[in-house]
């Protein structure tokens, strides 16, 4: 059996991605394949899961009602990184977060791509418009809350499903840091940015521009912060050339809303443009990572409640990375063949 093969032995969510990155099938297969993903397998049962009023688990973006988005002390107060590249500190500190709740599910949704226009997923995006509210301060959704890693999420998926989320953007533009990321914690203090906000603003910025065109101020924010990671050849200090964090050379999925370098090669593969010099390293490290018989691993799964588990867990081969994998080196012009 050939990668390929082994890609297509699988979820339709999976199937449809490797039919058109790595195999180039005819639109009409393809369209064909991805209206399965609401119905059959992994995307019908996470939709199975959905309440009456569009929301899962009864939250926005943790179960039920209440909590924080953010737990612990600021990010980089207090730490070498203050002075330096910011690591990014989205979840509580043991490293838990629950992601059963609307936000972590609709992206669930959106990593399968399913069909945003299906009436399936229009049915549940409205349900979600008019019911769904931020833990934070109320807010109706798809006009965002006060964190920019958040609110890029919620720009990303309004791109994805057709709401309008122009005042979000607006609103990250303006939040952006002198360095060119972001940081959840910056109203606290935080004046460097953390990757792990950054990376989830710019797939969102990204989704905005490519559904409606962007402004000329979303467009040259983008640019910076895209500039901000490739500075870090996307996962070394600036100032030393160390590794900010050994944990983004670990590969995982989902990603939730960590940062790792496979997830900085999607972005910049999605956003289409030549591959730039300053992620050969990058580039390198992700060829190092795949095993002698063509897969990449799953690494690093970020722990907390779930719906249901989607591989066999860390240290064995992933569909996910290795689909993600092989079109990021397609993208690179590598050469790689499932």
């Amino acid at each position: 059996m050939t990668i390929l093969d082994w890609l297509l032995d699988s979820d339709p969510s999976i199937r449809w991605q490797a039919l058109r990155d790595l195999a180039g099938a005819p639109s009409d297969v393809l369209a064909a394949e991805r209206a399965r993903v609401a119905t059959e397998g992994w995307g019908a049962r996470l939709l199975a899961l959905r309440g009456d009023d569009g929301q899962w688990a009864g939250g926005a973006y943790f179960p039920g009602q209440g909590g924080d988005s953010c737990v612990g002390p600021p990010d980089g107060a207090d730490t070498p990184e203050s002075q330096g590249d910011s690591t990014g500190h989205e979840g509580a500190d043991d490293g838990t977060q629950p992601w059963t709740a609307t936000t972590y599910s609709l992206l669930q949704l959106r990593d399968f791509g399913v069909e945003p226009g299906s009436e399936q997923m229009r049915r549940t995006v409205a349900l979600v418009r008019d019911n769904c509210r931020w833990e934070e301060g109320g807010q109706p959704y798809f006009t965002g809350e006060v964190e920019p890693c958040i609110n890029g999420m919620a720009v990303g998926l309004g791109a994805y499903f057709g709401q309008d989320v122009h005042g979000v953007v607006a609103r990250l533009v303006s939040e952006q840091l002198d360095d060119g990321g972001w940081n959840c914690w910056a109203e606290y203090g935080a004046v460097v940015s953390s990757a792990a906000t950054t990376i989830n603003v710019l797939e969102g910025l990204l989704a905005h521009e490519q559904s409606t065109g962007g402004s000329a101020e979303s467009i040259e924010a983008r640019r910076r912060a895209e500039e901000y990671l490739l500075e870090r050849r996307l996962f070394r200090r600036k100032s030393t050339g160390e590794v900010i964090d050994p944990a983004w050379l670990e590969f995982s999925f989902p990603t939730r809303w960590h940062y790792d370098v496979l997830r900085a090669l999607e972005y910049f593969r999605s956003a289409g443009g030549p591959p730039d010099p300053r992620m050969a390293e990058a580039v390198e490290l992700l060829r190092s990572k795949r095993q002698p018989d063509g897969t990449w691993l799953l690494e690093n799964t970020h722990p907390g409640q779930v719906h249901f588990e989607l591989e066999g867990g860390d240290g064995r081969p992933s569909r996910w990375n290795t689909l993600r994998a092989l079109r990021v080196l397609r993208w690179y012009g590598d050469g790689a063949h499932p």
